[in-house]
């Protein structure tokens, strides 16, 4: 099945053989949305969890994120072309029982316990939700005008924030809550007495796991038995010119560029969720316990949630790229603020960084993939792979941290909204390649 754009001419009708309404569908579709978002968050969670439970420098444990976000980059391209064999109902059924293998691998991750296998599982788990961004992100896009594409996918996304926003102290409370006996140092232990420390300590992540896993299937069931509405796509994409051949996406600036805007935010918003917890846990700036920490990541999130409820509203009346630009200028300042001043002062402004990410994700997707017809699905593909910056920055920082200490390492996400401002004034403008009318 042919991908849509929300720059095409692609419009939803409902199979003659009697399909879902647009409505339902969007529904539906949305409940993706939260599932990962809720999925994704926890492994801020795990990362304070994992590195006291494995003595792990903070680079080490960082390695949750890396393994995590890397399946990105393994399977984004493969998983567009998932999509184009068999379609995007069913690649998100792949997608979300992959996911529910990925979190039944806790439990065996937790009994050992290994924390490579706990990467193992998240690479699993990474790579069903990179099928799900594949299928979910374009198609809620091609719901309707394409004119508010953007808008459409920020109140898809504005339900992925509430994941974000319940997983934290839901997690932690499931989770960390059987940290209260945690050893601060256990090196004087036997190497059976560690074993069976961690694995008591480990344990606490089976029984959310388990259930977590059991919705996704559940949820992949719902998603297979629905009769979704079929995408009808305009096959009158530009030709090159005297030529047989289609242009390939790399030719796009404003593509290739969207990836990389995609890298350094998802980059961003991550290395700053990640360290959330640590960076609250000193004592200059609000010294409080991890189990406490945890309950604020949640106004994080929740501020992305909020923003892009608001933003959904906004970018009716307003021009995607210059509200992304400006929201990428607001976050910058916040980070500075953050890393140049210290207490409730630090902590609020790291935390309102969260509310001005909210359109950046969505707004760079559906300008990444404006008006690609029929290589929206290779478009796709490479904003998915992208992604794989959730992986890779978050790990950079982590090194800075060991060198130069958390309060001062912020400022790879500083130099991350730089780019995305400059991408949502002057990077996102489609411009054709040479040889495409």
């Amino acid at each position: 099945m042919a991908i849509g754009t929300a720059g095409s001419s692609a419009k939803v009708s409902a199979a003659s053989s009697g399909g879902g309404s647009y409505r339902s569908a969007f529904a539906l579709v949305t409940t993706l949305f939260f599932i990962w978002g809720f999925l994704t968050s926890l492994n801020d969670i795990l990362i304070p969890h994992f590195k006291d439970i494995f003595g792990l420098s903070y680079s080490q444990v960082a390695n949750i994120q890396v393994a995590f976000f890397f399946a990105y980059a393994i399977f984004g391209f493969p998983a567009g072309k998932v999509v184009e064999w068999i379609g995007y109902q069913r690649t998100m059924v792949a997608g979300l029982f992959t996911m529910a293998l990925g979190a039944v691998l806790f439990i065996p991750a937790a009994d050992l316990p290994s924390f490579p296998l706990f990467l193992v599982a998240l690479i699993i788990l990474g790579a069903g939700m990179s099928a799900l961004q594949v299928a979910a992100n374009p198609y809620v896009a091609v719901l309707g005008n394409p004119e508010t594409a953007s808008s459409r996918l920020n109140l898809s996304q504005a339900f992925n924030s509430l994941g974000t926003t319940i997983g934290p102290p839901l997690g932690g409370y499931l989770i960390l809550r059987g940290a209260a006996n945690m050893v601060e140092n256990t090196s004087s232990m036997s190497a059976a007495a560690l074993r069976a420390y961690q694995q008591q300590q480990a344990a606490s992540v089976k029984f959310p796991y388990f259930i977590f896993a059991l919705v996704l299937v559940l949820l992949g069931l719902a998603i297979a038995l629905y009769h979704f509405p079929r995408i009808d796509t305009t096959k009158d994409f530009r030709p090159m010119k005297g030529g047989e051949k289609q242009a390939s996406i790399w030719r796009y600036r404003h593509v290739v560029l969207g990836a990389v805007a995609i890298f350094v935010y998802v980059g961003a918003e991550v290395s700053i969720g990640s360290f959330l917890i640590n960076y609250f846990h000193q004592s200059y700036i609000a010294a409080l316990t991890e189990l406490a920490a945890s309950a604020y990541v949640a106004f994080y999130w929740g501020g992305a949630m909020v923003g892009r409820f608001i933003g959904s509203a906004v970018l009716q009346k307003v021009k995607t790229g210059h509200l992304l630009t400006l929201c990428a200028i607001v976050a910058m300042l916040l980070v500075l603020t953050s890393m140049l001043t210290f207490g409730h002062v630090a902590m609020w402004a790291i935390l309102a960084v969260g509310l001005f990410n909210s359109i950046m994700f969505p707004s760079i997707f559906t300008l990444g993939i404006a008006e690609m017809g029929p290589l929206t699905g290779e478009a796709s593909g490479l904003l998915v792979i992208a992604i794989v910056g959730g992986a890779i920055i978050p790990k950079l920082q982590a090194i800075l941290i060991d060198h130069i200490g958390i309060h001062h390492a912020f400022f790879l996400p500083v130099l991350c909204y730089m780019f995305i401002a400059y991408y949502g004034w002057k990077g996102s403008r489609v411009i054709l390649p040479e040889g495409v009318v």
